[in-house]
């Protein structure tokens, strides 16, 4: 399985420290935020590794990270997404790097106390379709909710005002080689994008989406606010647990 970290966008909630750097790029306690993804896809055991950036630091992330000997990889694979078109439209700019192969797609402000080995393994030995990691939170309107039906998915709605359950769906998700099909599909949003939660609904609608609750805390740093989080759970009790 390929791993793919989305490192674009400008970051604009986050102004003015984005204002010289990408966000990826700021720090999360001891170490650079783009750091924390690439080791929970390495400690998933995936180190054939694509970082989709943009904007006009891009370039810092070669001098940072280099080919990723400080990970132990002996490469790392770069492309550049112009502008900003959704997730799902940086998601695209990756179907030539996945060949064709099952993909782990990972937000590049998303960082978790432990590790996804075990749900990796576990899409591995899915047939098709896709799988997303759920996690209880207080504030699930901030971000895509599902809507459960016994053991099934049966809807995400991106930032309910009425959220259908307390869980968000975490910017971690895995699918099979038919995403980028479905992602030529869909239309922009109302806000000129293409929505991920769009093309999870379109699996969905499919029969083919899996979940399994992600263990240990898990948060993303894209306002000042759960910056602040993240630095603070990675100081108090570390992250990336093997």
């Amino acid at each position: 399985m390929k791993g793919i970290i989305l490192a674009g966008g400008l970051g604009t909630r986050l102004h003015p420290l984005t204002k010289i750097t990408n966000k990826h790029l700021l720090p999360v306690f001891d170490k650079p935020m783009i750091y924390y993804p690439i080791q929970t896809l390495i400690n998933a055991g995936i180190d054939d590794i694509l970082i989709v950036t943009g904007g006009n630091h891009a370039g810092d992330f070669l001098k940072l990270l280099g080919n990723g000997k400080e990970f132990g990889l002996k490469h790392i694979n770069y492309t550049y997404q112009e502008g900003e078109g959704g997730i799902a439209e940086a998601l695209r700019l990756a179907e030539h790097f996945a060949d064709n192969k099952k993909i782990c797609v990972i937000l590049g402000d998303n960082i978790i106390e432990k590790n996804i080995r075990s749900q990796v393994n576990a899409f591995k030995n899915q047939k098709k379709g896709s799988m997303i990691l759920l996690k209880e939170v207080s504030d699930p309107s901030r971000f895509g909710v599902p809507e459960l039906v016994g053991d099934k998915v049966i809807n995400i709605e991106e930032k309910p005002k009425v959220p259908k359950s307390k869980f968000a769906v975490t910017g971690i998700y895995m699918y099979d080689n038919t995403v980028f099909d479905i992602i030529n599909e869909q239309k922009p949003s109302g806000r000129g994008e293409l929505e991920i939660t769009d093309v999870n609904n379109a699996y969905i609608k499919r029969g083919e989406m899996s979940w399994e609750i992600l263990d240990g805390w898990w948060t993303d740093a894209g306002t000042f606010e759960s910056l602040r989080r993240a630095t603070n759970l990675v100081a108090e009790t570390g992250a990336n647990k093997v």
